[in-house]
Parts: structure tokens; C-alpha cells; sequence
């Protein structure tokens, strides 16, 4: 049976699949289940000593200001907050959501 679909397959020379192409949407629909995913760079940083919330700012290319000023606090106080080992939950969500991270993300 051959339904309609938008999905179309690519094969190789041998016949075989090689490649599935997509519509856009369904793609970002897909990837947004990965939202969990921890990078290896982020990893890499925290082996090397750097606290999560400082791992992620830095794998996001953000300064401490820029992070401060979608949080509304001020760079000194969001600077104490990175070097925390202990974060309250709410505050461990409130940078995650700055970061555009789950804030499980952070549990490393």
C-alpha cells in the first residue's frame, strides 16, 4: 500500500537508503526532544572544574552581563550564583530559563 507522505527517501548507488528528507517543521518537532541532551563541551567543562551553570554559559558563548541582564539581577550577584555549588531550585530554574535549558540540564 502506498499512502501519501511527506516524507521522501534517497537511495544510494547500490540501491539502498541512504537519506530521508523531511518538511522543516516535523524536523524542529523531532529535535525538540533533544532538548535534554548535555554537549560534550558542556561535560568537558565540568570535568575541568567549572560549575554547571558556568559550563553552559560559556558553551553558549554568553557573558556573565548578558546572562545578569536576562535574569534582571546585577553581574556580581549572578557571578556569586555561577560559583555556587548549591543553587535553590527556583534559582537553578530561573538561570536555566535564562540559558534556554531544562533545568535538569544543570544536574551534572
Amino acid at each position: 500500500m502506498n499512502a501519501p507522505t511527506n516524507i521522501q527517501l534517497i537511495t544510494g548507488a547500490d540501491g539502498a537508503p541512504a537519506f530521508v528528507v523531511i518538511p522543516y517543521m516535523q524536523y524542529l518537532a523531532e529535535r525538540s526532544g533533544e532538548r535534554g541532551l548535555i554537549p560534550h563541551d558542556v561535560v568537558s567543562r565540568t570535568v575541568d572544574g567549572a560549575t554547571p551553570v558556568r559550563a553552559w554559559r560559556e558553551h553558549l558563548g554568553l557573558t556573565q552581563a548578558e546572562v545578569a541582564q536576562r535574569l534582571g539581577i546585577s553581574q556580581s550577584a549572578y557571578a556569586q550564583q555561577e560559583s555556587s555549588d548549591r543553587l535553590r531550585r527556583s534559582t537553578r530554574d530561573k538561570i536555566a530559563a535564562a540559558l534556554d535549558i531544562t533545568s535538569d540540564q544543570l544536574d551534572l
